[in-house]
């Protein structure tokens, strides 16, 4: 075997997804020498290839279909979509193949030496690579970034090792469209390929251990996408547990504990949607006296810094929520303090979004915690159905709400469902992140007709009356 290769950096970052990326990036253009390890053909992690992006094609496809159905009641007929599958896919690949070729060109005009392999620290200051062609390459290094991201949770009990029982990767490759789809999870990526599946003509069936869809997301929010879903999917069941699954020639056979739930089913495929792991194993974590939690999390702190403070943890695998933006900030912090610029990554105002029809999205205090740490808000809420925009688009079933501090108006969260919400959140990031104070947002104009008058109004009803609602006033 030829003699292991050196290659000497004052930066190493192991992976490259949406925290990798950026942070070899943000360093490389502070004049930081990086090496970017990472084992796709190009980086980009789960977000490009097998998340966040194909996932949002998708969905774009699905919302198209249940458009053209709404579209009856407003007179404009169309006939039945006709799905040509190998065309989808290749429509999202195409989309991935060019978002990823893209970070590929940013790479190399940065200057930044890319490794593709497994990686793996050896020391403290020094990790070892292996490549696809089977070559060693040791990379010593000053300071160093883990971004190896999380993969989806499947239980040993419930691994059959079949193809027909699906992670979110192998329901994203849209192999067929299973006339009878199971899925185990109510949470963001269950409904998101639901959406999609559903749309593309699978009867879905949900079950959820837990009494509602997105557990810990404010009821009032999730109750319109409950409403819609219950119309698009063959049957929920919550409050309820899968027991076992079963290979068989006719499908999987399911057998089920809940409330009004058949407790044995038969279903052409099955998607078990009920969580991600971080990649925190296998990466040489104990050769670097680093030791993850009980959950494979590796601590930090506000500075992205483990234990050992020459090396940084960013995105999933330092801990929730596992969102690709959330890792894209924390990496800009590790940049900054690589370069020598002191910073702390603020949490207070980092966005969710459920890519739905409709879709959800929060940012800073939700009710559901101001309740749960008895914190005394107020709490406005603006239907949508008062929303000339709302109603123009035949989406009404949407609310906007702001929670506010009840002595200073100060804003400490925003919750959005409906059409675009995700769109329309950055605005309630922008009011929570500068401490704004409600009557400041009623007091900026926003275009009529547009939904984005809905956190206006909101705003207006914490302190006065919306003009376009009404609400009696405690004496």
């Amino acid at each position: 075997m030829a003699e292991e290769e050196i290659v000497e950096t004052e930066l190493v970052v192991l992976g490259g997804g949406p925290g990798g990326y950026p942070a070899a990036f943000a360093a490389a253009d502070r004049g930081i020498k990086v090496t970017l390890i990472d084992e796709g053909i190009t980086p980009g992690g789960v977000c490009l290839y097998r998340g966040c992006i194909p996932s949002k094609a998708l969905l774009h496809i699905a919302h198209l279909i249940n458009e053209t159905k709404e579209a009856k009641a407003w007179g404009v007929h169309f006939g039945e979509p006709e799905i040509k599958l190998h065309e989808i896919r290749d429509y999202k690949n195409q989309i991935v193949s060019k978002m990823t070729e893209g970070i590929s060109t940013l790479c190399k005009s940065r200057g930044i030496n890319l490794i593709r392999g497994r990686g793996r620290f050896s020391s403290a200051n020094q990790i070892e690579v292996v490549t696809e062609d089977g070559e060693k390459k040791g990379v010593p290094f000053t300071h160093a970034i883990i971004s190896t991201g999380s993969s989806p949770l499947i239980p040993e009990a419930l691994d059959l090792k079949d193809p027909r029982v699906m992670d979110s990767t192998a329901a994203l490759e849209l192999e067929d469209i299973p006339e009878r789809l199971l899925i185990i999870g109510a949470g963001v990526i269950g409904l998101e390929i639901g959406n999609i599946y559903s749309a593309l003509g699978s009867q879905v069936t949900l079950v959820e251990m837990t009494a509602g869809i997105l557990p810990g997301v404010d009821r009032d929010l999730t109750g319109p996408l409950r409403r819609q879903l219950a119309s698009q999917f063959q049957a929920m069941h919550f409050k309820t547990t899968v027991k076992e699954l079963k290979a068989g020639d006719s499908g999987i056979t399911v057998k089920m504990e809940g409330e009004d739930v058949e407790p044995e089913q038969i279903f052409d495929r099955v998607l078990i949607a009920i969580g991600r792991r971080p990649n925190s194993k296998e990466i040489g974590l104990e050769n670097i006296e680093i030791e993850p939690d009980e959950k494979g999390f590796i601590t930090i702190d506000k500075r992205q810094q483990t234990s050992q403070t020459h090396i940084y943890a960013i995105g999933d695998v330092a801990g929730e929520p596992m969102l690709a933006h959330k890792a894209t900030a924390e990496a800009k912090v590790a940049a900054c303090m690589i370069s020598g610029k002191p910073a702390e990554f603020d949490r207070i105002a980092v966005p969710s979004v459920v890519y739905t029809d409709p879709e959800i999205a929060w940012c800073g205090l939700t009710e559901t915690e101001a309740r749960k740490n008895k914190q005394k808000v107020n709490v406005s809420r603006f239907p949508w159905a008062a929303s000339g925009r709302a109603q123009s688009m035949s989406h009404p079933d949407g609310i906007t709400k702001i929670i506010c501090d009840p002595d200073t108006e100060r804003i400490l969260g925003v919750g959005i469902v409906g059409s675009g919400a995700g769109e329309l959140i950055a605005e309630g990031v922008v009011a929570v992140k500068s401490s704004m104070t409600a009557r400041e947002l009623a007091e900026c104009v926003h275009p009529h007709p547009t939904l984005s008058e809905t956190l206006m109004e909101s705003a207006e009803a914490i302190f006065g009356q919306a003009t376009h609602t009404h609400r009696k006033k405690k004496l």
